[in-house]
């Protein structure tokens, strides 16, 4: 190997998250719609038909498929398989911040607009229900922020001799903001409310 060969390798080279290759990766919409009293964010219900996390609340989207273009194609996509939607009724779609979460999982957020809020027609076999929140909710609505706390527990079989420290070492530890939003007799909580309150800190500034 030589010095030729190491240039052409890292002057092509896409940087990737490292390990990113292994995570699950999915897309979800931020749907926004214009309603008589302004602007709202429309969530889903998931269906209790599912076997991931039935009952909460959620934007549309999920798992990005091979024959997904790009993520923003598998958020478009997804959006319409669940909320009975065509091309034409979701409109200026663009990418927020996305998402990496410590579970191996990375999220694609994007904002769009639905025009006709009546074309809403949900899948009953993965939503539930439907709901709008008035953007002004947000707006004026600070997310209540809660912590849970990550602990390393090495597996039985750690070889504590090959590390300075062995079986003392000091493990970095961290903590995951679990953000919370109640509007009602609506919880919107983890990723969601996570996405949410990052798209309000963008719209705001």
């Amino acid at each position: 190997m030589d010095t030729k060969h190491i240039l052409n390798k890292v002057q092509g080279h896409k940087p990737i998250i490292l390990g990113s290759e292994e995570y699950t990766k999915s897309a979800v919409l931020l749907p926004i719609i214009q309603k008589s009293d302004g602007l709202h964010i429309l969530f889903e219900v998931r269906s209790q038909h599912l076997r991931r996390q039935p009952g909460e609340i959620c934007f549309p989207g999920g798992r990005i498929d091979q024959e997904d273009s790009t993520e923003q194609a598998a958020a478009i996509r997804e959006t319409k398989e669940e909320l009975g939607l065509k091309d034409q009724d979701i409109t200026n779609v663009f990418p927020i911040n996305y998402l990496v979460s410590p579970f191996g999982m990375m999220v694609y957020p994007f904002v769009g607009f639905i025009q006709e809020p009546d074309a809403v027609n949900s899948n009953p076999q993965e939503v539930g229900e439907v709901f709008t929140v008035p953007l002004s909710f947000f707006l004026q609505t600070k997310p209540d922020i809660h912590h849970v706390y990550i602990n390393i527990e090495p597996d039985e079989k750690f070889p504590f001799d090959l590390i300075v420290g062995g079986e003392n070492y000091n493990w970095r530890t961290g903590k995951i903001d679990e953000y919370f939003y109640l509007y009602e007799d609506r919880v919107i909580w983890g990723l969601t409310a996570r996405i949410l309150a990052d798209f309000i800190n963008m719209i705001q500034s």
